[in-house]
Protein backbone atom coordinates (compact mmCIF):
# COMPACT_ATOMS: atom_id res chain seq x y z
CA UNK A 1 0.00 0.00 0.00
CA UNK A 2 1.30 3.45 -0.92
CA UNK A 3 1.44 5.74 2.13
CA UNK A 4 1.07 9.52 2.30
CA UNK A 5 4.44 11.27 2.55
CA UNK A 6 4.83 14.05 5.10
CA UNK A 7 6.01 17.26 3.40
CA UNK A 8 8.32 20.07 4.43
CA UNK A 9 6.50 22.41 6.81
CA UNK A 10 5.02 19.59 8.90
CA UNK A 11 6.62 19.71 12.37
CA UNK A 12 6.73 15.90 12.44
CA UNK A 13 9.75 15.98 10.11
CA UNK A 14 11.68 17.92 12.78
CA UNK A 15 11.08 15.33 15.48
CA UNK A 16 13.66 12.87 16.84
CA UNK A 17 11.78 9.59 16.65
CA UNK A 18 11.60 6.66 19.07
CA UNK A 19 13.36 3.30 18.75
CA UNK A 20 11.44 0.29 17.49
CA UNK A 21 10.87 -1.93 20.54
CA UNK A 22 9.80 -5.10 18.73
CA UNK A 23 10.14 -6.33 15.16
CA UNK A 24 6.73 -7.91 14.53
CA UNK A 25 4.20 -8.38 11.73
CA UNK A 26 3.00 -4.78 12.10
CA UNK A 27 6.55 -3.49 11.55
CA UNK A 28 7.05 -5.86 8.60
CA UNK A 29 3.78 -4.59 7.04
CA UNK A 30 5.02 -1.01 7.51
CA UNK A 31 8.30 -1.98 5.81
CA UNK A 32 6.42 -3.42 2.82
CA UNK A 33 4.29 -0.27 2.61
CA UNK A 34 7.39 1.93 2.84
CA UNK A 35 9.02 0.06 -0.05
CA UNK A 36 5.78 0.35 -2.08
CA UNK A 37 5.70 4.09 -1.40
CA UNK A 38 9.38 4.66 -2.13
CA UNK A 39 9.23 2.75 -5.41
CA UNK A 40 5.95 4.37 -6.52
CA UNK A 41 7.48 7.83 -5.97
CA UNK A 42 10.81 6.92 -7.60
CA UNK A 43 12.80 7.32 -4.39
CA UNK A 44 15.88 5.47 -3.19
CA UNK A 45 15.19 5.73 0.55
CA UNK A 46 12.34 6.45 2.93
CA UNK A 47 12.31 6.95 6.70
CA UNK A 48 9.57 6.37 9.29
CA UNK A 49 8.99 10.09 10.00
CA UNK A 50 8.38 10.70 6.29
CA UNK A 51 5.27 8.51 6.50
CA UNK A 52 4.18 9.88 9.88
CA UNK A 53 5.65 7.08 12.00
CA UNK A 54 7.43 7.85 15.26
CA UNK A 55 9.86 4.99 14.65
CA UNK A 56 13.61 4.72 14.02
CA UNK A 57 13.32 2.81 10.78
CA UNK A 58 14.21 3.40 7.15
CA UNK A 59 14.32 1.47 3.91
CA UNK A 60 16.77 1.90 1.06
CA UNK A 61 17.38 0.61 -2.43
CA UNK A 62 20.54 1.90 -4.10
CA UNK A 63 21.78 1.29 -7.62
CA UNK A 64 22.22 -2.46 -6.93
CA UNK A 65 18.41 -2.85 -6.49
CA UNK A 66 18.83 -4.70 -3.18
CA UNK A 67 16.06 -3.91 -0.69
CA UNK A 68 17.64 -2.97 2.63
CA UNK A 69 15.91 -2.36 5.96
CA UNK A 70 17.50 -0.45 8.83
CA UNK A 71 15.77 -0.60 12.21
CA UNK A 72 17.27 1.44 15.09
CA UNK A 73 20.35 2.27 12.98
CA UNK A 74 23.53 3.77 14.36
CA UNK A 75 26.28 5.12 12.15
CA UNK A 76 29.40 4.02 14.00
CA UNK A 77 32.05 5.20 11.56
CA UNK A 78 32.38 7.69 8.71
CA UNK A 79 35.22 8.16 6.26
CA UNK A 80 37.44 11.22 6.25
CA UNK A 81 36.99 11.36 2.48
CA UNK A 82 34.02 13.49 1.48
CA UNK A 83 31.85 13.48 -1.63
CA UNK A 84 29.37 15.91 -3.18
CA UNK A 85 26.03 14.81 -4.59
CA UNK A 86 22.84 16.51 -5.74
CA UNK A 87 20.38 15.31 -3.10
CA UNK A 88 16.62 15.38 -3.21
CA UNK A 89 13.92 14.15 -0.86
CA UNK A 90 10.41 12.74 -1.18
CA UNK A 91 9.35 15.13 1.61
CA UNK A 92 10.70 18.11 -0.35
CA UNK A 93 9.64 17.24 -3.90
CA UNK A 94 11.36 18.82 -6.91
CA UNK A 95 14.07 20.47 -4.79
CA UNK A 96 17.72 19.48 -5.18
CA UNK A 97 20.92 20.76 -3.67
CA UNK A 98 24.55 19.66 -3.73
CA UNK A 99 25.35 18.28 -0.29
CA UNK A 100 28.78 17.23 1.01
CA UNK A 101 28.85 14.09 3.17
CA UNK A 102 31.37 11.40 4.12
CA UNK A 103 31.98 9.08 1.14
CA UNK A 104 31.68 5.90 3.24
CA UNK A 105 29.97 4.82 6.46
CA UNK A 106 29.69 1.83 8.75
CA UNK A 107 26.22 1.32 10.20
CA UNK A 108 24.80 -1.08 12.76
CA UNK A 109 21.09 -1.85 12.70
CA UNK A 110 18.46 -4.57 12.93
CA UNK A 111 16.85 -6.09 9.83
CA UNK A 112 13.20 -7.00 9.20
CA UNK A 113 13.80 -10.43 10.80
CA UNK A 114 14.96 -8.80 14.03
CA UNK A 115 18.59 -9.75 13.45
CA UNK A 116 21.38 -7.26 14.14
CA UNK A 117 23.90 -6.54 11.39
CA UNK A 118 26.82 -4.26 10.56
CA UNK A 119 27.22 -2.88 7.04
CA UNK A 120 30.06 -0.94 5.44
CA UNK A 121 28.77 1.18 2.58
CA UNK A 122 30.13 3.71 0.13
CA UNK A 123 28.84 5.62 -2.87
CA UNK A 124 25.10 6.07 -3.26
CA UNK A 125 24.22 3.60 -0.49
CA UNK A 126 26.39 5.49 2.03
CA UNK A 127 24.66 8.72 1.05
CA UNK A 128 21.17 7.19 1.38
CA UNK A 129 22.03 5.80 4.82
CA UNK A 130 23.20 9.21 6.03
CA UNK A 131 20.24 11.06 4.49
CA UNK A 132 17.63 8.67 5.93
CA UNK A 133 19.38 8.44 9.30
CA UNK A 134 19.20 12.25 9.47
CA UNK A 135 15.40 11.99 9.10
CA UNK A 136 15.30 9.91 12.30
CA UNK A 137 16.87 12.86 14.13
CA UNK A 138 14.69 15.60 12.62
CA UNK A 139 17.37 16.76 10.17
CA UNK A 140 16.60 17.46 6.51
CA UNK A 141 19.14 17.54 3.68
CA UNK A 142 18.56 21.27 3.20
CA UNK A 143 19.90 21.77 6.75
CA UNK A 144 23.27 20.46 5.55
CA UNK A 145 23.60 22.90 2.65
CA UNK A 146 23.40 26.63 2.01
CA UNK A 147 21.43 28.39 4.77
CA UNK A 148 19.84 30.92 2.38
CA UNK A 149 18.70 28.09 0.09
CA UNK A 150 17.16 26.28 3.08
CA UNK A 151 15.30 29.41 4.22
CA UNK A 152 14.01 30.08 0.70
CA UNK A 153 12.85 26.46 0.35
CA UNK A 154 11.03 26.52 3.70
CA UNK A 155 9.30 29.80 2.77
CA UNK A 156 8.32 28.36 -0.62
CA UNK A 157 6.76 25.27 0.96
CA UNK A 158 4.98 27.40 3.57
CA UNK A 159 3.36 29.42 0.77
CA UNK A 160 2.37 26.20 -1.04
CA UNK A 161 0.75 24.88 2.14
CA UNK A 162 -1.11 28.17 2.68
CA UNK A 163 -2.42 28.14 -0.91
CA UNK A 164 -3.51 24.51 -0.54
CA UNK A 165 -5.32 25.35 2.73
CA UNK A 166 -7.06 28.32 1.07
CA UNK A 167 -8.19 26.12 -1.85
CA UNK A 168 -9.46 23.46 0.56
CA UNK A 169 -11.36 26.05 2.62
CA UNK A 170 -12.95 27.49 -0.56
CA UNK A 171 -13.91 23.99 -1.71
CA UNK A 172 -15.50 23.21 1.68
CA UNK A 173 -17.37 26.55 1.71
CA UNK A 174 -18.73 25.84 -1.76
CA UNK A 175 -19.83 22.34 -0.71
CA UNK A 176 -21.64 23.80 2.36
CA UNK A 177 -23.37 26.40 0.19
CA UNK A 178 -24.58 23.70 -2.23
CA UNK A 179 -25.74 21.52 0.67
CA UNK A 180 -27.65 24.49 2.16
CA UNK A 181 -29.37 25.18 -1.18
CA UNK A 182 -30.34 21.52 -1.52
CA UNK A 183 -31.68 21.47 2.03
CA UNK A 184 -33.70 24.65 1.38
CA UNK A 185 -35.13 23.06 -1.77
CA UNK A 186 -36.10 19.92 0.17
CA UNK A 187 -37.76 22.02 2.88
CA UNK A 188 -39.77 23.93 0.25
CA UNK A 189 -41.06 20.64 -1.19
CA UNK A 190 -42.09 19.34 2.22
Amino acid sequence: MVLDVVKLGDDFLRKTVAPVTEVNDEIRKLIDDMFDTMIELNGVGLAGPQVGKDLRIFVAMADDDVRRVFINPQIIKTSEELSDYDEGCLSIPQVYETITRPAAVTVQAINEKGRPFTLEADGLLARIIQHENDHLNGILFIDRGDKAFAEKTVAQFKKRAERAAEKQAAKEAKAKKIAAKLAAKQNKKA
